[in-house]
């Protein structure tokens, strides 16, 4: 545990006074399941009272479900609307890597980047009878030629973690006895078990998605909201405001 994050030894884990945050786990291309979870936190929001209200995601808003385009498309434009916090996945995390490294498209392809690439217009099966190196490239040069800048620099410039009172929010998690500020990309990106399976008081509660579950799991030093959403149709979203916590979901 960092020497700068005393344990939280029994007490409950607060965010500080004047504000609310609503949390929400991974998309995953489902721009319809987002509208409506956003429908559900602007009606929640009413209530809030003059506070600040924190709209914080995850990351994985591409892959898999039909419209990775449209979700960048429609956080960008949210963030005229909203305070918008709008971490990266390992997912986006792709997307930077091809860039550098086109046989990574291999691998994207096969957890959801062709999904991806549809919603940019670029058919992956137009690739078939061409040398696989080639493919390769021929489809990161499509792709950075189709995806709008604006939604390149959304990518890059999303931060990896973000703290609140005695909240830290992140993709997938961190590594235990590690200090915050020396956590690994890597493992911020994509670490699973060592984390999971982890009850080490870390000095704060991490708030994260990655690893998907049927339902949130709510542990003293995790809560995990991926719930798959873009197959079972629930994508969730925690509320925290002081020491209060609440779920809304879709679906």
């Amino acid at each position: 545990m960092d020497a700068a994050n005393p344990p939280l030894a029994g007490r409950q884990p607060a965010i500080p006074d004047g504000l609310r945050i609503y949390a929400v786990g991974d998309v995953h291309g489902r721009l319809d399941l987002l509208r409506e979870i956003e429908a559900q936190i602007e009606a929640d929001a009413r209530s809030a009272s003059g506070k600040r209200v924190i709209q914080v995601m995850l990351g994985d808003y591409i892959d898999r479900g039909p419209d990775s385009s449209g979700v960048i498309a429609h956080l960008i434009d949210k963030r005229r609307e909203r305070e918008l916090v709008t971490l990266r996945g390992n997912h986006e995390d792709y997307t930077l890597g091809i860039r550098h490294a086109p046989d990574l498209v291999l691998r994207w392809c096969r957890f959801g980047g062709v999904e991806t690439l549809a919603s940019y217009g670029i058919d992956v099966a137009e690739f078939d009878e061409v040398e696989e190196d080639l493919a390769c490239r021929q489809i990161v040069q499509r792709f950075f030629a189709a995806q709008p800048a604006d939604h390149a620099t959304f990518i890059a410039q999303a931060p990896l973690n973000w703290r609140c009172g005695d909240y830290l929010f992140v993709h997938a998690g961190i590594r235990p006895g590690i200090p915050l500020g020396e956590q690994s990309e890597q493992d911020m990106l994509w670490i699973r078990h060592e984390f999971l399976d982890s009850e080490e008081d870390f000095g704060f509660v991490v708030v994260h998605g990655h690893t998907p579950t049927a339902a949130p799991v709510i542990r003293p030093n995790r809560i995990g909201i991926d719930t798959r959403a873009y197959e079972t149709g629930q994508l969730t979203c925690v509320v925290l405001e002081g020491t209060d916590r609440r779920i809304l979901t879709t679906g």
